[in-house]
């Protein structure tokens, strides 16, 4: 059992701090503030491979797994949260299209998407499902040819901003197996967008609510066999839970080392307060839960890049204790810088703002904590989730 990170790793996590000190971290706050959505940044990441991470290479990207991707994105979520969690979505609608379209999809779409040309939301959530997925409404009718769209998805990231939508929608009333997923050009005639939405945090990427109305695209545009679209949402959601758990401990890593530094500058009672007791106990039960957190993420990743049966039970255990994690690290960071912690001019409050929601999306940590209930009540289960 090897925990050490390889040269080629190495590199990519070099790479990815270089550009998350040099171009995100720079910026962040100011995107924050403003509510910018930096596309030219995420061409800029396009083109150092961030935007195709775990695409196949047939389709023009990395074919990455998800442990080295993971490498990489904690590097990015300390440079902007916000910005980092929107390319992990990008590439999980990406890596969908270039798994599971048709060739002639796949040449008409994934060389702009791995580039960051072109960008990819995905559209799961609607307002009457939630964490109850299977119960989405959003209609596909087959006329011909074509499928007619109707619906509704809300909480839907870059929305308004982007230029194909995955779509998940119901072909069929039989559950589960009547999901399917689509293909969905942003501009198509039927689709409008609602309000961007004010968020307490994730300012830097747009939210907004999209609504179908007699949209008309191929048959062509499926994603796999119809009915296909539930199994496809699940497995993207395995890994959409490690991105959302890396970007909570790479933001939690960065507020830590602020954290850290401001104490040994900060005097009272005339001595620097990383020097009080009770300062460094915090700081060591920060950094203890931290690495832990990121180990029990590296797990996960390895499980599921390595298929294994148990893979989604790790998964769903990994996004509810790093995020939790990571959260916490960041509010306690927050109490460290005291009454500094809680104005914009220091990253603190951001940190906090932008890892709260962690445990909401991707599933909420409740629901993760659902999953591994049930899996654990299972005859045999503790002899296999170790």
């Amino acid at each position: 059992m090897d925990f050490s990170i390889s040269e080629e790793q190495q590199a990519f996590v070099d790479s990815a701090r270089a550009f998350s000190d040099g171009v995100l971290a720079p910026q962040a706050a100011q995107w924050d503030e403003e509510s910018f959505f930096p596309k030219d940044v995420l061409r800029q990441a396009g083109e150092l491979g961030f935007m195709g991470m775990y695409t196949p290479e047939s389709a023009g990207g990395l074919g990455m797994g998800r442990l080295d991707a993971s490498l990489i994105v904690e590097e990015l979520a300390r440079g902007c949260t916000t910005t980092a969690a929107f390319l992990t979505i990008h590439n999980m609608a990406t890596s969908m299209i270039g798994h599971y379209c048709s060739d002639a999809v796949i040449e008409a779409w994934c060389p702009e998407l791995v580039s960051g040309e072109k960008l990819a939301s995905y559209c799961l959530t609607e307002p009457g499902a939630g964490s109850d997925a299977a119960s989405l409404r959003t209609s596909a009718r087959r006329d011909g040819d074509d499928y007619v769209i109707n619906g509704s998805k809300v909480f839907i990231s870059g929305a308004g901003e982007t230029d194909v939508l995955v779509v998940m929608l119901r072909t069929s009333d039989d559950g589960a197996r009547g999901i399917t997923a689509v293909l969905v050009p942003a501009d198509a005639e039927g689709i409008s967008y609602g309000k961007k939405e004010a968020k307490m945090g994730w300012n830097a990427q747009p939210t907004r609510m999209v609504t179908f109305d007699d949209v008309r695209v191929p048959v062509a545009n499926r994603l796999g066999a119809e009915g296909q679209g539930f199994s496809i949402a699940m497995m993207g959601l395995d890994g959409g839970r490690i991105n959302i758990a890396t970007c909570s401990v790479g933001t939690a890593q960065q507020a830590l080392e602020e954290a850290t530094a401001y104490v040994q500058e900060r005097r009272q009672f005339d001595t620097a307060i990383a020097d009080f007791q009770h300062t460094q106990f915090k700081l060591a039960d920060m950094l203890t839960e931290l690495v832990a957190a990121r180990q029990m993420i590296r797990l996960a990743a390895s499980k599921l890049d390595n298929k294994d049966p148990q893979a989604t039970t790790y998964c769903a255990m990994a996004k509810r204790f790093a995020t939790d994690v990571g959260f916490q690290v960041c509010n306690d960071a927050l109490q460290l810088f005291g009454g500094y912690g809680y104005i914009r001019e220091y990253p603190m409050e951001r940190h906090v703002r932008d890892t709260r929601v962690h445990q909401i999306l991707e599933g909420t940590n409740e629901i993760m904590r659902v999953i591994v209930g049930r899996k654990l009540l299972m005859e045999g289960a503790l002899e296999v989730i170790k």
